[in-house]
């Protein structure tokens, strides 16, 4: 059963910083670009930032580079989001997805190019 859970979300002041994971299983997640994404309420969901398979290509969304890092752990079939000074605009649901390309070095900011996804996790930036 392909399964992709994230956690570590919770509320934040702002200027604070969350860790977030992303938790795969039942089926091969390093042969996968890992995407993150979040949706807040009445906007589109929109792209955070993506990771290649190939750990090596890493993309940021323009309203959070420089503040977010992405990374991912192949051994622990794992990926996650650190985010750093965190502003009230970051408040959203974020998600986790998965997407196969066949050029292990590519990954887009996009979320069609996505398939598998999970149920999303809670951030709330708030003083």
């Amino acid at each position: 059963q392909v399964q992709l859970v994230e956690s570590g979300g919770g509320v934040v002041q702002p200027g604070g910083s969350l860790s977030l994971s992303c938790t795969t299983s039942g089926f091969r997640s390093d042969l996968y670009a890992i995407g993150w994404f979040r949706k807040a309420p009445g906007k589109e969901r929109e792209v955070v930032s993506c990771i290649s398979s190939s750990d090596r290509i890493t993309t940021y969304a323009a309203s959070t580079k420089g503040r977010f890092t992405i990374s991912r752990d192949k051994a622990k079939n794992a990926g996650y989001l650190r985010m750093n000074n965190l502003k009230p605009e970051d408040t959203a649901v974020y998600f986790c997805a998965t997407g196969y390309y066949t050029d292990s070095q590519r990954c887009d900011l996009a979320v069609n190019k996505y398939d598998k996804w999970g149920q999303g996790t809670q951030v709330t930036v708030s003083s």
